[in-house]
């Protein structure tokens, strides 16, 4: 390799290596999406084009990044899960979060004259920002993705009632947000269902429980006898695999359609019976229908 003067230059690059044997997501939120969202009209509380071309842009992350074992998102938001096994790009902070960033935000602007054919895209164009967090257990990585679902639900159930209480009740802003001020769950439910007729648990599960990506595999009966909880820790220990098996794994996770649900992932149920999440190792391929 040649070397000239300039090459002390390298000096200035410092390591940004990930904990090993982490659970890594990778989790990125839209920049200025306030202003982006008002630019382009945005529906209010939600819209439902807005979530759908969040999911297919992370939709199309997992299908390219196959080291991705789940993903969730939210309104503006997408968190990214790298099995603890997963050495790609050395498991470098930078690359893992430029790569999944960048990747995300081709797609989202490649997909959007499909969701929005009718406001075309200028300056400023959608940007995003990414971060890369480290967890070392299960329960560490479920309890973040048990965070992210909770707040998706308290979020949801403010907006949807200060929207309905501006859209349908006639306040502005500034009296929407005082009537709700101190207000708990049990007060959003009845405001809506005694004065709008609404029914809060019969809105749209993407809106209450948001979106979950991932490989689906046939469901399995899990035993009740094993503590799930253990076995999968265990699972996700890092083995050595052989080249061979890896790549049969590989070939397993190319044909395993990509999904995007709207399901509870708080409870065990979601887990004991996707057991490939936790474990890496790639489950059952659904036959076609």
């Amino acid at each position: 390799m040649a070397n000239s003067k300039f090459e002390y230059v390298k000096h200035f690059e410092q390591p940004d290596q990930l904990l090993p044997n982490t659970w890594v997501v990778v989790r990125l939120d839209g920049r200025g999406f306030t202003k982006f969202s008002a630019k382009h009209g945005f529906e209010k509380p939600n819209d439902r084009r807005a979530l759908d071309l969040m999911n297919a842009a992370a939709r199309g992350v997992v299908t390219e990044l196959p080291d991705i074992t789940i993903a969730y998102g939210v309104s503006d938001e997408y968190s990214f899960v790298f099995h603890k096994t997963c050495s790609l790009f050395e498991r470098r902070s930078s690359k893992l979060v430029s790569t999944v960033v960048s990747t995300f935000t081709a797609y989202y602007v490649h997909l959007w004259s499909t969701y929005f054919p009718d406001s075309p895209l200028s300056p400023p164009l959608p940007s995003f920002d990414g971060r890369a967090v480290c967890y070392p257990s299960v329960q560490n990585l479920r309890d973040y993705l048990s965070w992210r679902q909770v707040d998706c639900h308290i979020n949801n159930l403010y907006n949807t009632t200060f929207w309905a209480l501006i859209q349908l009740g006639g306040m502005d802003a500034t009296e929407a947000e005082k009537s709700l001020k101190g207000t708990y769950s049990a007060d959003k439910h009845e405001i809506l269902f005694s004065r709008f007729s609404v029914n809060y648990n019969n809105e749209p599960e993407i809106l209450r429980k948001g979106s979950v990506i991932f490989r689906d595999y046939e469901l399995v009966e899990p035993d009740s006898t094993q503590n799930i909880m253990l076995e999968v820790e265990k699972l996700a220990e890092p083995v050595q695999q052989s080249k061979t098996q890896a790549e049969k794994d590989k070939k397993k996770r190319a044909k395993a359609p990509i999904v995007v649900q709207h399901l509870d992932i708080i409870k065990d149920d979601f887990w004991d019976r996707r057991p490939w999440l936790l474990s890496n190792k790639p489950g059952k391929v659904p036959k076609e229908t």
